[in-house]
């Protein structure tokens, strides 16, 4: 409960909030301006003129507002589940949840994971370049991949001590821009009238290469969607005022860097205009502000990928993988298989690239596409939700219009660099894919049987003395949403495997619900003390540690003096020993003598290949491993025989 108040207050409006909200929600959008300018002005490098700059911020404000102001703070903000955002929170509140629904939430996921590994590179390479004004000669990639080491080994001990510092220095990095773009403004103020949208319009239809150019000035608003999936960790009210002030300083850097470069020369390949905004005697500080800026945009990114990937867990987009909890802090997890990834990944990137303008040209493909996802499944739920037409249309043609326009602008950097990120979302989309719906494809061939069949069964085996006792309690996982059955290759294993006698048979049903953090459960007793049902509603957002649930909810019956735990053996029982337990995991496996289509064996296949990363249900689900044991059953496909052998002589 404690900490749940602490999750609750955290994301309370209050000056605290606001402050925790800049150092986590704005890494990415609040480091914009370290690459972004300096991306717009090397595209149009040979053709340098005040179109290009007029243009271009008038694209960068209007980008700012329409895309990431009135989009994502304004209208996505309000799909919260419960709190929680994200492209899965939105996958969550969608009702009728379509394979099609399915695969755009896979897409945008897979997408947003691969940005995740661009977006640390580019972000930390930038900062750390900026000490080239002092030493052109000096080496940037040793000190990217020793940040990095860094970075990502802290990991394991948690982020809290040094988390409560990031809000501070992002309150330093946000007024450092403001002050240093102002500063340029008060000399040339007429940079203002880029704000006019007209700038935009000529930019795209008479700059030379223009339209291509969207693909730089996307790079502004590439952190918007992070911004959404932090919505569960700082609360809706904290970021849409905060956002007031980051936007400000933004658009006071980005044409106070305007403003520098219709009044100074721009010489060489690696120029750029955030640092030359920047007086001799603040180079030094102005280095090391932006790279603890930097470092804290890779760490959101970095957290943002294991809270995804431990949601995609939760909703069986994933294989279930190893998740820890290394504070006290609700909601902060680390997925070491994840972290190391990105790690290697991140590094290879740095490595692969050297520069941050090569990465540059790689970058926000990938980001584009899950902005497109969430429009379309944000009109979907939007049209669910309020059943207005007009509404949801409206936003899935602006938006769909503006982020067509973004990729199509961006997909010139495939053969740069953004096939990597692309290789990367397929990647994750396949494992997505095989996952999902290889368990359905599984599910499809469960037969459920109805429990009241076989409760006399159960009672007489229960007592039945001439088969021997396999424990004094047996727990079986079952995935029946129905109460009143089961599958049946659970009464497969207690009848047909070998025959399994118990004094109690448990049945627990594991419900993860689409509310993060609904924590509950149910209890029926189909036979009075031999037959057991326990429904766990467990929230999305919950460790599953059924191991400890089960225990807890045994406690509460033994209180209610509705169970006695005692041994069921006599010997045992009468000096006060507690009743044994054993938990049976059944496993089913489909037998390949059954013919299926080309496309759930692409599937299956998948599946099995995903199975390689994921972890057994025995500790997934936080079970005891010295008292689990796992059986396999096939799965019985009914299928026509074209032709039956015949016995010959």
């Amino acid at each position: 409960m404690q900490q749940e108040r602490g999750h609750l207050d955290m994301t309370r409006f209050s000056l605290g909030g606001l402050i925790i909200t800049l150092g986590i929600v704005y890494g990415d959008l609040g480091t914009s301006p370290l690459y972004t300018m300096k991306a717009i002005v090397l595209g149009g490098v040979d053709n340098f003129n005040e179109l290009l700059i007029y243009g271009s911020l008038s694209c960068v404000f209007w980008t700012l507002t329409l895309q990431t102001t009135i989009k994502y703070i304004i209208i996505t903000l309000k799909a919260d589940n419960r709190g929680e955002g994200g492209i899965y929170a939105l996958f969550a509140l969608i009702k009728k949840k379509s394979s099609l629904a399915a695969i755009l939430t896979m897409i945008g996921g897979a997408a947003l994971l691969a940005d995740g590994v661009i977006t640390p590179s580019i972000t930390v390479t930038s900062s750390v370049e900026g000490l080239r004004l002092f030493n052109p000669d000096i080496h940037v990639v040793p000190i990217v991949l020793v940040i990095f080491a860094v970075l990502f080994f802290i990991q394991q001990f948690g982020t809290n001590i040094v988390g409560s510092s990031f809000g501070p220095i992002m309150v330093i990095w946000f007024l450092m821009l403001g002050v240093l773009g102002f500063s340029q403004l008060v000399i040339s103020p007429d940079i203002l009238r880029a704000v006019n949208p007209v700038f935009a319009v000529r930019f795209l239809i008479q700059y030379p290469g223009g339209f291509i150019l969207l693909g730089a000035v996307f790079l502004c608003t590439t952190g918007a969607e992070a911004l959404y999936s932090d919505l569960g960790h700082c609360g809706r009210k904290n970021i849409r005022i905060s956002w007031l002030f980051v936007k400000t300083m933004l658009l006071l850097n980005y044409f106070g860097q305007g403003a520098f470069l219709l009044t100074n020369n721009i010489e060489g390949d690696d120029f750029n205009p955030f640092f030359a905004l920047m007086p001799s005697w603040f180079l030094l500080p102005g280095v090391l502000i932006s790279t603890a800026a930097a470092i804290i945009a890779s760490q959101a990114l970095i957290t943002g990928s294991f809270t995804l990937i431990s949601e995609a867990v939760s909703l069986n987009f994933w294989p279930k993988i190893r998740i820890l909890f290394p504070t006290h802090i609700k909601g902060q997890v680390y997925l070491p298989s994840v972290n190391w990834f990105l790690w290697i990944t991140c590094s290879l990137v740095v490595i692969f690239f050297e520069e941050s303008s090569n990465m540059e040209a790689a970058y926000g493909l990938a980001i584009t596409i899950t902005m497109i996802m969430t429009t379309l499944l944000l009109s979907y739920y939007l049209y669910q939700k309020s059943g207005n037409t007009r509404f949801a249309l409206l936003v899935l043609i602006i938006f769909l219009t503006i982020e067509g326009s973004f990729l199509i602008a961006n997909l010139h950097k495939f053969r740069y660099g953004g096939w990597f990120t692309l290789l990367l979302a397929l990647i994750y989309f396949l494992i997505m894919l095989g996952w999902y719906f290889g368990r359905k494809i599984k599910n499809r061939y469960i037969t459920f049987i109805n429990l009241a069949e076989y409760l006399p069964l159960i009672k007489d085996l229960s007592n039945d003395k001439s088969v021997p006792k396999t424990a004094t309690n047996l727990v079986f996982l079952i995935k029946a949403n129905n109460k009143d059955q089961v599958e049946s290759k659970v009464l497969y294993s207690i009848f047909q495997k070998q025959p399994k006698r118990a004094v109690t048979y448990w049945l627990l049903h594991v419900d993860r619900v689409d509310d993060p953090y609904r924590f509950e459960y149910e209890v029926e007793q189909k036979i009075p003390g031999i037959l057991i049902r326990i429904d766990f509603h467990i929230g999305f957002k919950i460790e599953p540690k059924i191991n400890l649930y089960f225990k807890e909810a045994l406690e509460d019956l033994v209180q209610t003096g509705e169970i006695k735990l005692e041994s069921g053996f006599d010997s045992l029982k009468k000096h006060d020993f507690p009743g044994d337990f054993k938990f049976i995991l059944v496993e089913r496996i489909i037998i390949r003598d059954f013919k299926l289509s080309n496309w759930e064996n692409f599937i299956l296949t998948i599946n099995s290949i995903a199975q390689w990363i994921s972890l057994p249900e025995t500790r997934s689900l936080k079970l005891d491993p010295t008292i689990t044991v796992t059986e396999q059953v096939p799965i019985i496909i009914d299928q026509s025989v074209e032709r039956r052998i015949s016995r010959s002589g």
